[in-house]
């Protein structure tokens, strides 16, 4: 049942209407995104119906699409409003899918959706071919691979099922060290239902055991060499291996990061979109770009990077990350609003007049600026901009355009 190979869609999260607006310029063909509730990132910002609506149209304008979380596993008091909800994803909002992962939910989108895809969520976890059947026989359009499977079992996959089942896998993002984000730890240390949404993600937590009658004397937790942080998942990265991804049939490729910044955003999405660009229509200048892709993956906030389960089973010292520390490439100084003579926009980090600035440009280009005026709101001058959210007029040498990404080098 293979199909022809075709270029595959690119998903990118956004937590905001800015960042799905920031997501779009910088290359995604989808934007997957939450309401106010039952989507597993509760604490992300999320957007509320009429935000839904107008990113929605906005989406739409551009030829692009948008699929709504509704992929929590529910309890009893969760149906009633998981229903009315689904009914107004259906009447009003009209993204093109919704992503669930409670048969009952799929169930309830089924009776109240029209013209509107069911898209099965990796929290469903999808690993093999016959699940992917089952799905499809209920009426699903596609799948959402579990983490856990290799790119030979994604292959077999493929072939097993029907060209016009999708199979959307992700490639890049935060990896979670339960089986594909099943997971009870937040529930049990915290009161927080990771399946719920609001997952406080106890594995990124430095563990040390103490033993009862010794209170307050600690002992580290260690397994071989790899430290105390025995839970803690290096980041996903991909973008060196698109040509694999393309060649096991994967339809779309999903980036992790619901909770992230317009700067993680705009990186990856942009780098992920030139490497497949490139993949399909040049595959020499892909191999050639190889080093940008990686350098600019990491211009935002990461951990160390890992193949996950993609080549198999990770090995000693290839999945565990030892720091419960970020590392990070570039730092985010915001997204312009205006610019005509100044850039206007929210300033996100600190900097100052003289400072090298980098601007982001959609089509793959970064150019150097440097900052010569910094004003606020009222056109007082300013040396240094060291208030967060803080709205400023700034000057610059090379001048940047509504919707650039501005970031300065971490030395």
């Amino acid at each position: 049942m293979t199909s022809e190979k075709k270029k595959p869609e690119l998903l990118a999260p956004a937590r905001s209407f800015d960042i799905l607006k920031t997501a779009i310029r910088y290359g995604a063909d989808a934007v997957y995104i939450g309401g106010d509730a039952y989507g597993l990132r509760a604490n992300a910002e999320n957007f509320s119906d009429r935000e839904m609506e107008e990113a929605v149209g906005y989406a739409h304008e551009r030829g692009k699409r948008v699929y709504v979380t509704v992929n929590i596993f529910a309890h009893n008091k969760d149906l009633q409003g998981i229903r009315s909800y689904l009914k107004t994803l259906d009447e009003k909002i009209r993204p093109d899918a919704v992503l669930v992962a409670d048969p009952g939910v799929f169930m309830m989108a089924k009776e109240c959706l029209h013209d509107i895809e069911i898209h099965i969520s990796t929290q469903a976890n999808n690993t093999n071919y016959e699940t992917a059947l089952f799905w499809k026989k209920l009426g699903a359009k596609r799948i959402v691979t579990a983490r856990e499977l290799s790119l030979k079992e994604i292959e077999e996959l493929r072939e097993n099922i029907p060209d016009d089942m999708e199979i959307e896998t992700f490639v890049h993002g935060a990896m979670c060290i339960s089986y594909s984000g099943r997971c009870l730890m937040s529930n049990y240390l915290t009161g927080r239902d990771a399946n719920q949404g609001e997952c406080t993600h106890p594995c990124r937590w430095k563990y040390s055991l103490m033993e009862e009658k010794r209170p307050g004397q600690y002992f580290p937790v260690e397994e071989n060499d790899r430290g105390t942080y025995i839970m803690n998942s290096k980041d996903l990265n991909m973008i060196s291996h698109i040509p694999d991804l393309i060649n096991a049939g994967i339809d779309s490729f999903k980036i992790e990061g619901r909770m992230k910044t317009a700067l993680y955003v705009a990186s990856v999405v942009r780098a992920y979109r030139k490497a497949i660009d490139d993949a399909i229509y040049d595959m020499e200048k892909y191999k050639g770009n190889l080093q940008w892709y990686e350098n600019e993956v990491r211009q935002c906030t990461y951990r160390d990077f890992t193949t996950g389960f993609f080549y198999g089973r990770p090995g000693s010292g290839d999945q565990i990350y030892d720091s419960n520390t970020y590392k990070r490439g570039s730092t985010y100084i915001g997204t312009v609003e205006a610019a005509d003579g100044v850039a206007e926009f929210v300033q996100k980090n600190k900097f100052s007049v003289g400072d090298v600035i980098t601007i982001m440009k959609s089509n793959g280009e970064n150019l150097e600026t440097v900052v010569t005026s910094i004003s606020d709101e009222e056109g007082s001058p300013m040396e240094s901009a060291s208030h967060a959210s803080q709205r400023l007029r700034v000057g610059f040498t090379v001048m940047p355009e509504q919707g650039d990404i501005l970031r300065i080098q971490e030395a």
